[in-house]
């Protein structure tokens, strides 16, 4: 058993007196195949954790840990535990409906009347559309999901057209979206809407899983490594509600960056300021918002990835509790 390392706590750290000594680390040198073979067992149950816990000792890492002393308590998750609601709060249930919820929820928001605004919506050079105003449009039948699909794809085209290249979304398939918008389309002829989020337009960022679209967190590569096979929970509970999810939204690559930008597939642009980012890493999804071509999109945050596009395009970014919800299946 080796000595003890106390390490000090940063705020007595010297860093003039810090000095960086390279150790040789047994790490094997992985292209190609070799990689992809490589991660599937890494992933993979039980191998994956024998072939970790291997590399680990090899490099000595686990006693070396054992021998370091750490005068700093563990990292905070800011889990919160049971608590009693605050005033005016609804709980929902957790194995509740997805369109149970949606109702309760609407329930909490402040009283609003389309109806008294559609005038404006109607003079004004622009104005963004809420999801309730779609929903009064649509049960009004002022129009229908399938007008605003067709309008949806012919802005996507005249944004991929521009130049230089502003793309909203990765992965976009127009048929996809005219079949969603076709099947809203006739649950309003029908009167059965799934719920007010039935027929609104729904972006969600490409390191969430939304079948059949591929997952590449914006990369050229890691659908090549990565299957999807079905839709994450929070995407499959939007699709319950009749939701119309128009594609995967551009991202800062890996969502490793506050810009948004991107080289693999071309920068999405700040719709109030071309010249200027998005920030990041959910950059497609705030765009999207902020253009007015979707009422709302999905996307995720580890460090303000959600925070800081909604901030710099204009829009509202809500963080949703750590640990609270799945990007997988």
């Amino acid at each position: 058993m080796g000595k003890k390392r106390m390490m000090l706590p940063a705020s007595e750290v010297d860093l003039t007196a810090v000095k960086y000594i390279p150790e040789n680390i047994q790490a094997p040198h992985l292209t190609g195949f070799g990689l992809k073979l490589f991660v599937k067992l890494a992933e993979a149950p039980f191998v994956g954790s024998l072939l970790m816990a291997y590399l680990k000792n090899q490099n000595g890492l686990v006693e070396m840990l054992k021998r370091t002393v750490i005068p700093e308590p563990p990292m905070f998750k800011p889990e919160f535990p049971p608590q009693e609601p605050e005033p005016c709060v609804s709980l929902l249930e957790e194995d509740g409906k997805p369109q149970d919820r949606v109702d309760i929820a609407l329930k909490c928001l402040p009283y609003y009347d389309p109806a008294s605004n559609w005038s404006s919506h109607l003079t004004a050079p622009f104005r963004y559309w809420k999801i309730r105003d779609y929903a009064h449009a649509y049960r009004l039948k002022l129009t229908t999901p399938s007008v605003v699909a067709e309008r949806f794809i012919s802005a996507m085209e005249e944004f991929d057209a521009k130049n230089p290249t502003a793309p909203l979304l990765i992965s976009f398939k127009p048929d996809e979206v005219r079949k969603q918008a076709a099947a809203s389309t006739q649950r309003f002829e029908e009167g059965n809407a799934l719920s007010i989020l039935d027929g609104i337009f729904v972006a969600i960022k490409d390191d969430i899983n939304l079948y059949p679209h591929t997952t590449k967190g914006a990369t050229t590569w890691l659908h090549e490594v990565y299957e999807v096979e079905e839709d994450a929970i929070s995407v499959s509970r939007l699709r319950s509600c009749g939701v119309i999810l128009v594609g995967k939204a551009n991202m800062h690559e890996l969502g490793l960056g506050t810009t948004g930008n991107n080289p693999n597939y071309g920068t999405t642009r700040n719709p109030h300021a071309p010249e200027r980012y998005t920030g990041g890493s959910s950059s497609g999804p705030a765009a999207i918002v902020a253009s007015g071509l979707c009422s709302a999109a999905l996307g995720t945050d580890g460090g303000g990835s959600v925070r800081i596009p909604s901030s710099l395009c204009g829009v509202v970014g809500l963080k949703t509790t750590y640990g609270r919800t799945d990007i997988g299946g």
